[in-house]
């Protein structure tokens, strides 16, 4: 496999990496070894050390010393820091954009969430590209959200905890499957709360979709450890 785009080899390196640990096709636990990934795909030994750091930065894996790179574990502890602050952060953005925004204004991203809810119908009850297509889509909601706020600080901390919600929403999705509709229900809230330009209604929806999505989490992982 071999990478030629633009953005950096390391980056990509480290974004096919990183989706591979997020679909759960790289377990907690398993070691990424340095060499076999540069056999793999083709690159120096170099960029793939880069591309470590990325996803170590990214709370995707952990580097020990003479161990190398290891898959993080997916805990209670992490999986609450996470959320605690994730959730305030999609509140934020959400008030931001209903207090510089209305009516007609909001068309746009009202659109992006009627489309979810449509990619939500269609979606097969066990098909792993559904459940990242759904994924995808609720961050394209979110990236359209910025462009109406426009702060970059905002933008690029929501966007640095992209990958570690993504992990907990595939493991929400792959082992609940009562969770697409839930996921349905919660843009269509979204929606309607921002259709009526309700604060309230829209950070409402946000807490409860979050809080609901940590306890699937927990109740996940408390099954694993037992």
């Amino acid at each position: 496999m071999r990478f030629q785009a633009p953005e950096s080899l390391s980056e990509q390196i480290a974004q096919h990496l990183g989706q591979r640990i997020i679909s759960g096709q790289l377990r907690p636990g398993e070691r990424i070894q340095e060499l076999k990934v540069a056999g793999d795909l083709d690159v120096s030994r170099g960029s793939v050390r880069e591309a470590l750091l990325i996803l170590e930065r990214r709370h995707l894996i952990e580097i020990f010393p003479r161990r190398g790179a290891v898959v993080s574990q997916l805990t209670p502890a992490l999986v609450n820091s996470l959320y605690d602050i994730y959730i305030e952060l999609l509140c934020m953005l959400g008030r931001k954009v209903l207090e510089q925004w209305s009516g007609p204004e909001l068309t746009g991203v009202v659109a992006s969430m009627t489309g979810i809810e449509q990619l939500i119908e269609q979606a097969g009850s066990d098909d792993a590209d559904s459940t990242q297509a759904i994924i995808e889509a609720g961050f394209d909601v979110m990236r359209h959200a910025y462009r109406m706020v426009d702060n970059p600080f905002l933008e690029e901390t929501l966007e640095n905890f992209k990958p570690a919600i993504s992990r907990t929403y595939y493991v929400a999705l792959e082992n609940f499957r009562g969770e697409i509709a839930q996921t349905r229900r919660f843009f269509t809230e979204l929606g309607n709360a921002a259709s009526a330009g309700d604060p309230v209604a829209l950070e409402l929806a946000i807490r409860e979709f979050g809080e609901h999505q940590r306890r699937q989490v927990l109740s996940i992982l408390e099954t694993r450890d037992a």
